[in-house]
């Protein structure tokens, strides 16, 4: 099953609201995970027909990256908030790889 760049919007908006949300979540996951956003943003604004761009996937991937990192690192991050960022890491990744 492919992952639709719609999935992929989906998860980030529920990531960064999650972490948004969480009073646990250091201000640093906030921050690394807005920039995850901002780059959704910069994707869909650059999207060809619904689709974004490959050099929009390659910086998803990266700011997925440093989310997922952050996520993994942070100790006073809800489980929520933290499984809403590896969610949106693995459809990112999963849409890069056609999967």
């Amino acid at each position: 099953m492919t992952v639709a760049f719609d999935d992929v919007v989906e998860s980030i908006n529920t990531a960064v609201g999650r972490v948004e949300a969480d009073g646990g979540a250091s201000p640093v996951l906030v921050a690394v995970v807005r920039e995850f956003g901002a780059k959704l943003v910069k994707a869909e604004n650059q999207a060809v027909e619904g689709m974004p761009t490959g050099d929009s996937v390659i910086e998803l991937e990266q700011a997925g990256d440093s989310a997922k990192a952050a996520a993994e690192a942070d100790t006073g991050a809800s489980s929520d908030a933290r499984e809403s960022v590896l969610a949106a890491h693995l459809a990112i990744c999963r849409l890069k790889a056609g999967a």
